[in-house]
């Protein structure tokens, strides 16, 4: 039984460890036999995976799974930085060591040992990345050695093993080291094994920056190798590069930022999460206490773990924010890394959360069968591959033994079952490339075998299936086994420990220092149960609502979704009494948060989680149907179709992608300019296509009141200064909850950008004809049924234009709703602002030289220059964005 005293770590003493170990009055729902049956089938799934790795890839890195061949660096098309991790080393092999003989594979385990010590070298002439080196290859290694030697002491096994994966470890951990030598301590994020940094010949040693994980993702494994082997240098250069850390996070907010200056020392990238760049060097440094028994490392973890509760946590959601301004939301998705934090705070003993964002996960996770490399606060794909990642069975793993709740067990079920459903294939298993149509991707990286099988195993696995006791060894941040014995290691008294902060300016208030019973946590079996259920609901959308009342004090009936407008100061007002806050986001929109503990009254708080219910639920309506973007081309005198503005559609109102003309007029601004009230321009409207700004009622609002004025079309303009189509997701204008059916006109809505590109030209040229259509035209199409303008039959040279100098001012909008999605970097999006700028700015030059030039073109050139603009739009449509 476990007290709540505050206790001061004996060394080597695996305290939260221990929170694993408890043994509590099991009431298991799934039955033995069951739980035995998912055991022996990951044995079966592992063996698949395993045997297709050794027969068709080894001696390679990794297995192709999809091509049943390896994966060797160099014969393959590169792809970036991924490629990293290989070194010619059998990757695989190695990361598998230790599962192996946690699967009780003694034989295999064995053999694989043999092949490691036979067959690999180090000294390739390869630039790998120092993290994924460390956390897979050393870590493989170090791992491979505690089960040898732990084999070895049980008589029958590995009797012949001296040392020789530990010998193996400590030439790679000396190879690594040139990375080191900089002068802050925090390593390159690439060496050569052969050459190290220095020289041409490396060919790296030119970085200049890496990310936090990389640089504090070192400790465990470096300083395991130095308990090993007695060899401090090691585990010194690993703290020198967490104190650098340390000392480099913000003082405000108590956050470190996601990529630094390995020189400097100066943040890179201000964003901060606990999320892909950030995750291990959390992890390490809880983990680095437990290992080692040193109280700096849980002093440092405890209060960037504090600031982490309290910016980054918004239950169930953990959102990246800004270092300096933590209050300021950095992105309005969440990467699928931070699936294994629950699991973290599983071992901080702080399970509440743990268990509402590991529910938010699940509930992603089946929506989509696996759980997508992004994912918005809205739960939508943001980016759409799964590369297979074990965070998430990971937390399932370590929630369970902490609760003993069953529901995890047939959460382990599901991921199981979707794995074989959708990822297996004849030679192993496949990453998949988009969780929404289930394509594969010929991957199956080395994590997989040295992490999800592991805690799938341990998951449903009893303690006698089990060869040795893991809760005397902690799991590094790839799943690899360092046991905890090492704490009482004997330390050189070369190796020195910095102490940047005195104990007499610590608040024991502020910390933890007690291992936290979970008996006394969750007394009532249900409790858990009871936390999960409104997560589920939010996710799924579909909690049923409580019926409408007013709140007491009020006087009048709580806010609907429907009727909400974001810059109506009494909407601003309810929210703010129901618990609901409103953060403004840097592409426009606006993102709602609440928290039921600061509503007025419990009524306040319910009437709050209807209100975001019902959120939620318009969302959903309006995300049902995907549109594809729609095209705003200026056609009129110099422009000539030219020019072509990527918008968004609206769910409601004329659908052009039925239209083969779509619609043309000349353009007028309405006044107001908000179109929130019937139109005092109305006479100048009528007959036109009216521009419009974003803001101040639903859109659905503004489109009946250029209706009524008689216009024929619509465009509505971000206010958001600097939004672009470049940087942005596809927009899509959304109804106004009611029917929408009297609206007849077409609405398409420009970016801040674009919209400025249509206003100046209005401006500068008065008469501004534009059409709206599913697509860019070509000019044969635009001036089908009309004589082409006497300006451009009269201008010359276009015989000079090459395609390149036919000029849009965006890419094409005729491109499918998933290139629109925002799962590529803005480089591949679009072309730079610079260049796009300078394109632009020779497109008006163009126009200008044919207005002003020779009217002696022949009409064979003209056609043979239409011609042209039609091949330079066709292969605009075929391009991704």
């Amino acid at each position: 039984m476990w007290t709540m005293q505050p206790l001061r770590p004996v060394v080597g003493a695996p305290l939260l460890l221990l929170l694993l170990g408890t043994i509590f009055r099991l009431v298991l729902t799934m039955q033995r036999e069951e739980r035995h049956r998912l055991r022996n089938q990951v044995v079966e799934m592992f063996d698949h995976a395993y045997q297709n790795y050794m027969d068709h890839a080894y001696p390679a890195d990794e297995l192709m799974p999809l091509t049943c061949r390896g994966r060797v660096r160099g014969l393959e098309p590169s792809r970036g930085d991924v490629d990293d991790a290989l070194g010619k080393f059998s990757l695989t092999l190695i990361d598998t060591l230790d599962t192996l003989a946690l699967l009780n594979k003694t034989a295999e385990f064995e053999e694989a040992v043999r092949k490691v010590l036979s067959d690999v070298r180090l000294d390739n002439d390869v630039v790998v990345s120092v993290f994924e080196t460390n956390i897979r290859v050393l870590g493989g290694l170090l791992g491979g050695h505690s089960m040898a030697v732990l084999l070895k002491e049980g008589g029958q096994h590995m009797l012949w093993y001296e040392d020789e994966l530990l010998d193996m470890a400590k030439d790679l951990g000396e190879r690594l080291l040139p990375a080191f030598n900089t002068s802050s301590g925090l390593p390159y994020p690439r060496v050569n094994l052969r050459h190290g940094v220095r020289g041409p010949e490396t060919r790296t040693g030119t970085e200049t920056d890496t990310c936090t994980a990389c640089a504090g993702t070192i400790i465990l494994e470096f300083a395991a190798l130095s308990r090993f082997t007695g060899d401090p240098i090691f585990e010194t250069h690993a703290r020198r590069a967490l104190d650098f850390l340390w000392e480099k996070r913000q003082r405000n907010s108590n956050l470190v930022g996601t990529t630094i200056n390995i020189h400097s020392g100066e943040w890179v990238r201000r964003d901060s999460g606990v999320g892909a760049g950030v995750d291990s060097y959390y992890e390490y440094l809880l983990k680095a206490y437990i290992l080692l028994g040193d109280d700096l490392f849980l002093q440092r973890f405890n209060i960037h773990y504090a600031s982490i509760m309290k910016y980054i946590s918004q239950p169930p959601l953990l959102l990246d924010v800004h270092i300096h301004k933590p209050l300021l939301p950095a992105r309005t998705w969440m990467d699928s890394l931070l699936a294994f934090f629950p699991g973290l705070q599983v071992l901080k003993g702080d399970i509440r959360p743990a268990i509402e964002t590991h529910e938010m996960l699940y509930q992603v996770t089946k929506k989509h069968n696996f759980l997508p490399e992004a994912f918005t606060t809205d739960f939508r794909v943001h980016w759409a591959q799964h590369p297979l990642r074990p965070e998430f069975a990971e937390s399932t793993y370590f929630l369970f033994k902490a609760t003993r709740d069953p529901y995890y067990l047939e959460v382990g079920r599901t991921v199981l079952e979707n794995l074989n459903r959708f990822a297996r294939v004849p030679c192993g298993f496949a990453a998949m490339k988009d969780v929404r149509t289930g394509s594969h991707e010929d991957r199956m990286d080395s994590f997989f075998l040295a992490e999800m099988f592991k805690y799938l195993f341990l998951l449903f696995a009893d303690p006698e299936d089990l060869p040795f006791d893991v809760e005397d060894y902690v799991f590094t941040t790839e799943a690899h086994l360092l046991p905890l014995s090492l704490s009482t290691a004997q330390r050189s008294r070369s190796l020195t420990v910095a102490n940047t902060t005195s104990w007499e300016e610590l608040d024991d208030s502020n910390f933890d220092w007690s291992c936290p019973n979970t008996r006394l946590l969750f007394p009532d079996p249900a409790f858990p149960r009871s936390l999960r259920e409104p997560i589920r609901s939010a996710v799924d959308k579909s909690c049923p609502r409580p019926a409408s009342r007013s709140e007491p004090g009020l006087g009048r009936p709580p806010l609907r979704a429907r009727d909400f407008m974001a810059n109506n100061p009494e909407h601003l007002e309810l929210l703010r009494r129901m618990g609901v806050s409103l953060i403004h986001l840097k592409d426009g929109r606006v993102q709602l948060v609440q928290h039921a503990t600061q509503a007025v009254s419990a009524v306040a708080a319910e009437d709050g989680l209807r209100f975001m219910q019902e959120m939620m639920e318009l969302s959903s309506q309006q995300q049902k149907e995907q549109l594809p973007p729609r095209a705003v081309q200026i056609v009129s005198h110099p422009f000539f179709g030219r020019v072509v503005l990527t918008a968004g559609p609206a769910q409601f109102g004329m659908d052009l992608s039925k239209s083969s003309t779509g619609v043309r007029g000349f353009a007028a601004v309405a006044e107001p300019y908000s179109g929130c009230t019937e139109l005092t321009n109305a006479a100048l409207v009528e007959g036109r296509i009216a521009l419009l700004q974003r803001g101040q009622c639903m859109f659905a609002e503004k489109a009946r009141h250029i209706q009524k004025a008689g216009a024929i079309g619509g465009i509505v303009i971000d206010d958001n200064e600097g939004s672009s189509s470049d940087t942005a997701p596809l927009f899509q204008m959304a109804g106004d909850g009611r029917s929408t059916d009297d609206i007849t006109l077409p609405l398409l809505f420009l970016f801040h950008k674009e919209g400025n590109i249509l206003q100046e030209a209005l401006q500068e040229y008065k008469e501004l004809e534009v059409l709206l259509s599913d697509k860019a035209r070509d000019r044969d199409a635009i001036f089908k049924g009309r004589p082409p303008p006497s300006s451009l039959l009269e201008s010359k040279g276009e015989e000079d234009c090459s395609p390149e100098e036919d000029l849009r001012a965006s890419p094409s909008p005729s491109s499918s709703p998933e290139e629109q999605q925002p799962s590529r970097s803005t480089e591949e999006q679009a072309e730079p602002e610079a260049d796009k700028t300078k394109r632009e700015a020779e497109a008006e030059d163009t126009a200008e030289a044919e207005v002003d030039g020779d009217s002696a073109q022949s009409m064979e050139a003209l056609l043979a220059d239409w011609k042209e603009d039609l091949e330079a739009f066709q292969q605009m449509e075929k391009d991704e964005l």
